[in-house]
């Protein structure tokens, strides 16, 4: 697995940001840039494609994502993303940015914690439109000759961009987060533990810092993934698992130990209980498939 730490900063299209945007693949990448990015690669900033025409397939944490025209796929930091070769025919637009671009934004956009589970958006016609009109006033701002255009011009397109996938994201699934206090309940849950992944912490600690009842909090939970949050928690650990087995050279005691579990054997168990396969068999399968 590639790691692409410092890899927006020799990409990017702004001097005093950490931001790049490429319309058809026309500003081309450096050399050593571009094959690793064709790899299976650690994303260290957000990544988003918009298909404006085509269809393309990517990988986002082991999973086949396609898009077709009026659609976004996108990658997170930490999620395993590995690009397709580009179709010639395709009509796209590739933005990438890093935590301190966002931080410079008036708002929070919740659908970057992806709470609904999807790394792609839909747009309607005219949504789409919009979208394209933004992401090409954005190109054209980053790499227009002369002066470059000030910081917070290039922001505020920004800031419209992603409230329009903000706001696409949540109504495919017919959700408004900010009208919907359980569904921010969800989100802030994600987030905990997501920032505490390795330390595993109980169910009744997190909702104590959520300031829910353990009860309230398995409501929440279920009605949004369909998973008591154990259930959820573990599945977030046996991804983060199936991630470093494919991508990195660990062996199962030291992944164990990395993980949080104090047993390598009961994280073997745990790991064929959520996966279906011995840590051996899926281990066997990746070798099968890429020798295919």
């Amino acid at each position: 697995m590639q790691e692409t730490k410092g890899v927006l900063e020799r990409i990017s299209h702004h001097e005093k940001l950490g931001l790049t945007v490429n319309e058809n693949c026309s500003i081309a990448l450096p050399a050593d840039v571009l094959q690793k990015l064709l790899q299976p690669h650690r994303l260290a900033h957000y990544c988003f494609i918009f298909m404006d025409e085509g269809s393309e397939t990517y990988q986002v944490d082991l999973q086949k994502i396609s898009i077709s025209d009026g659609q976004v796929a996108f990658g997170l930091p930490n999620q395993i993303f590995t690009n397709p070769i580009k179709k010639e025919s395709n009509q796209n637009y590739k933005i990438g940015f890093d935590e301190n671009t966002l931080a410079l934004l008036p708002h929070t956009y919740p659908f970057l914690l992806n709470p609904l589970n999807t790394n792609t958006i839909t747009f309607d016609p005219v949504a789409k439109q919009r979208v394209k009109s933004v992401m090409s006033i954005l190109f054209q701002l980053l790499h227009a000759e002369g002066k470059q255009k000030p910081a917070e011009i290039i922001l505020a397109h920004l800031n419209t961009l992603l409230t329009e996938f903000n706001s696409a994201y949540f109504a495919e699934a017919n959700q408004e987060l900010i009208s919907d206090p359980k569904m921010t309940k969800y989100v802030e849950f994600r987030l905990a533990v997501e920032s505490h992944l390795t330390e595993q912490p109980d169910v009744h600690t997190i909702a104590e810092s959520l300031a829910l009842t353990t009860s309230t909090l398995y409501g929440i939970v279920k009605e949004y993934s369909g998973l008591s949050p154990k259930e959820w928690m573990t599945n977030r650990l046996m991804l983060e698992a199936q991630r470093k087995l494919r991508y990195s050279p660990v062996s199962v005691k030291e992944l164990a130990y990395e993980l949080g579990f104090n047993d390598p054997d009961y994280f073997s168990r745990t790991f064929k209980k959520n996966t279906g396969k011995s840590i051996s068999r899926f281990l066997e399968d990746l070798r099968d498939l890429s020798s295919n």
